[in-house]
């Protein structure tokens, strides 16, 4: 099965929300010991881009992940809210609601809800390095309001249930995805994924206007616009700052 790189939000000297004398790193890294001690005993090989309570910059994280032989990534956090118990909730982040990321956010959303939670949906925001900066599929899971009083009395109440769900989710979202292997055939350059298939022709057009050849490519009922297949990941890479370069958004994929 795939390998899986779970991150723990904040550390350190960040401490990301904090409310009523707790913060959101402690909650974030307790919880993701427990969802990778679940992911373990299901077979899944577990990383992880903190076990201690370290300092390490969004970028940082998403170098680690890189660096690493990981299939996806996960990034566990706690929601906030300018004005304490005025929302309830988890809610998923991703680079595009497309593709294995927009799977990941309903999957786990999904089994979240099961526990007692409000399910907020989807939020697209291409902006967060962890999911800008990462070369395979990422989410960031926001678990509960760590300002909402209700959400924190079920994060601790049912803290056992909490991470099972998350660890349901990837594990539905996984076993479905077709990279259950490790070994990498080659590499290609994704530019973007598309619920739409004219949207994925809009960007193949600009790419070739550019001089850039490139294939449309259906994955999970999306589009995936894609350049390339390079048997090496040095290869992929210099051809990914390239195209990054000329102000295309461009991540590495892998075909196994």
């Amino acid at each position: 099965m795939a390998t899986v790189m779970l991150d723990a939000g904040h550390g350190g000297f960040d401490n990301g929300a904090s409310f009523d004398g707790r913060s959101e790193k402690n909650d974030a890294l307790n919880l993701t010991l427990a969802v990778g001690n679940i992911l373990e005993n299901n077979g899944v090989d577990v990383l992880y881009t903190r076990t201690t309570d370290v300092y390490q910059s969004p970028n940082e994280k998403a170098n680690i992940a890189n660096r690493s032989d990981a299939s996806y990534f996960i990034s566990l956090h706690r929601n906030s809210s300018e004005i304490p118990n005025t929302y309830s909730g988890v809610q998923t982040l991703v680079y595009a609601n497309a593709g294995i990321p927009a799977l990941f956010s309903q999957n786990i959303n999904a089994e979240l809800e099961k526990v007692g939670f409000t399910n907020l949906g989807t939020s697209v925001r291409p902006n967060l390095a962890v999911l800008r900066g990462t070369d395979m599929p990422a989410a960031l899971v926001e678990v509960g309001f760590i300002n909402t009083q209700q959400d924190n009395r079920l994060f601790d109440l049912k803290f056992p249930e909490i991470a099972q769900a998350i660890a349901n989710g990837i594990l539905e979202t996984i076993q479905g995805a077709g990279l259950e292997s490790n070994e990498v055939d080659s590499y290609s350059v994704e530019l973007g994924v598309f619920m739409h298939h004219q949207n994925a022709e809009n960007l193949a057009k600009h790419l070739q206007d550019d001089g850039y050849s490139c294939y449309i490519e259906p994955i999970n009922r999306c589009y995936r616009v894609a350049h390339g297949k390079f048997p090496d990941m040095e290869e992929a890479k210099k051809v990914q700052k390239n195209i990054f370069d000329k102000g295309y958004e461009a991540r590495i994929i892998e075909h196994q």
